[in-house]
Parts: structure tokens; C-alpha cells; sequence
């Protein structure tokens, strides 16, 4: 008799706990994909780059050296391929049920160029002689210095959103969007110093981290315009130059202007939903 009370107790219990866990909500998913192409323009700081050529018994340093970008955009931008210009993407997923938080795959096709016809210093031993001089880097006297096939900044990044505005049908809604992101650099390499060229290619190079804000209107519910600024700071090392190395760090400022489409993944999503009427935008009946 003891037993079966036991047994029925527990039967009880489990139906009870199974009954208690139906009735618990389930926990609200929302998910929205985005993705985003644009274009940029960008500044850099100024830059010591440090040469280390071993075989040559050359340890050098070219101090605080100017560089400039190329956009490419600006010169017959749709009769060339779209990705010979400073072109940007963004890949990323809102994921929580306000649909504020977001990760998201940042990716900066910039072009670094060393500026040509300038006089800079350089310091340091070159062919096993120290030396500290200005010299002339031009292409003409055997110098120059691209990233030209990219800087190439990736970051993987974590965004947030503000809503500033929105239309009650979701037609139309403005965001303000922050973001910070770390991630490698891949940059296509190519210089020559003293006449001697490098074999130039990709490579994987060093690290970046950067901050962006950027302005976002959305248009009917799925496609919108971003106008973003974005810092970033980037670390080189190991870059091929002819029989040795290089390294630099410079800090970069750009401006993106994009394109973009955005796509909910389940249902009832807060982004494509209309905002409900309230008591107060009901117009009162007539008595």
C-alpha cells in the first residue's frame, strides 16, 4: 500500500511539473539578417615604417611618412568592376527580441599608398652603414609603397540601435547605430625600396580594431540607406618587402556611404511589424 501511495505521488509530480513547464512561455526569438555595400573615402594618420632586411644587413626606419587613399568611385565608377574602387560590406544579425543588439561581419577594402615626390627620414643601418638622412621617395629614384589592392580591415563586430524615428506602418523608420569590432588584416603588398621590389600578393598582416556610428533610413521595411563614419587603428607586421620585412601602425578615418537590404528571419518581428493604434489615436464617434 505504501508503495503505490509513493508511486502515485510521483506520478503526480511529474504530471505536475509537466503541466507547470506547458504553461511557461517560450522565450521570444526574433531574428533579422542585413547586408549592406557601399563605398568609402579615407584619411590616415602619419606612419613610421620599419624595414627589416637581414640579408642586406639593413634595419631601418622610414619616419612618419604621409600616405593618401585611392577611391576610384570618383572616375566612371558603374564603367569598371565594383570592387576595383574602396568598396565596404557589412554581413550581420539583430538577435534579441528589442532587435537592438546585432553581430555582424565589418569588412573596409581601403587603399594605402605612401605619397609619392615627398622627403622623408630615414634612420637606422642600411648595407651595414648607420645612417640618419632625408631622402627623396619617388617612384623615379626606385621608391614606392602600396596597399593599394587593399588595406583591407575585417572586423567582427557587436552594434547596437536607437530608433529616432519611425512611421506607424514601418514604411519608413530612421536609426542611429554604434559599433566596435576587432579582427585581422588582410593586405595585398606590394613597394620597392632602392629600386628592389617586392613579390608582391596578399598576405595576412597584422590587426585592426575600430568604432563606427552610422546614420540608417529604412524605406519599405526592407531596404535602406546608411551614411557611416568609422576610426579604425591597424597593426602590420611581417609584410614583405625584398629580403626582409616591414611593419607599420596607422590610425585611419573614413566616410561609407551604402546600400543595403534587411530581412526578418521569424515571425512577428518588431522591425517589420505595425506599431498598434492607441486610445489615442482613435478618433471619438459621434453622439
Amino acid at each position: 500500500m505504501r508503495q503505490c501511495i509513493v508511486l502515485a505521488c510521483g506520478i503526480l509530480s511529474l504530471c505536475g511539473g509537466t503541466a507547470v513547464a506547458k504553461d511557461k512561455k517560450r522565450p521570444v526569438r526574433n531574428r533579422a539578417l542585413y547586408l549592406s555595400w557601399g563605398y568609402n573615402t579615407a584619411w590616415y594618420t602619419r606612419s613610421t615604417v620599419k624595414i627589416d632586411q637581414p640579408a642586406l644587413a639593413s634595419n631601418y626606419e622610414m619616419v612618419k611618412v604621409k600616405a593618401h587613399d585611392n577611391p576610384g568611385w570618383n572616375h566612371r565608377l558603374f564603367h569598371q568592376q565594383l570592387t576595383i574602387p574602396q568598396y565596404n560590406y557589412r554581413l550581420g544579425m539583430y538577435f534579441n527580441k528589442k532587435q537592438d543588439l546585432a553581430i555582424e561581419i565589418n569588412f573596409d577594402h581601403v587603399k594605402y599608398i605612401i605619397a609619392d615626390e615627398q622627403d622623408m627620414q630615414l634612420k637606422g643601418m642600411l648595407n651595414g652603414v648607420n645612417t640618419n638622412e632625408n631622402i627623396r621617395f619617388s617612384g623615379p629614384k626606385g621608391f614606392y609603397y602600396f596597399l593599394n589592392n587593399g588595406a583591407n580591415f575585417f572586423c567582427f563586430n557587436i552594434v547596437k540601435r536607437v530608433g529616432l524615428y519611425t512611421t506607424k506602418d514601418r514604411n519608413l523608420y530612421v536609426d542611429l547605430t554604434g559599433k566596435a569590432g576587432i579582427g585581422p588584416v588582410v593586405p595585398h603588398v606590394e613597394n620597392s625600396l632602392f629600386g628592389k621590389k617586392n613579390d608582391k600578393g596578399f598576405q595576412l598582416g597584422g590587426w585592426n580594431t575600430g568604432l563606427e556610428t552610422a546614420l540608417r533610413v529604412t524605406f519599405m521595411r526592407y531596404a535602406y540607406f546608411e551614411f557611416a563614419q568609422k576610426v579604425d587603428y591597424a597593426r602590420y607586421s611581417h609584410l614583405k618587402v625584398y629580403e626582409g620585412r616591414a611593419r607599420q601602425a596607422f590610425g585611419t578615418y573614413e566616410l561609407i556611404l551604402s546600400l543595403g537590404a534587411i530581412l526578418p528571419t521569424t515571425r512577428n518581428n518588431p522591425l517589420f511589424t505595425r506599431i498598434p493604434e492607441t486610445h489615442e489615436d482613435v478618433a471619438p464617434t459621434a453622439r
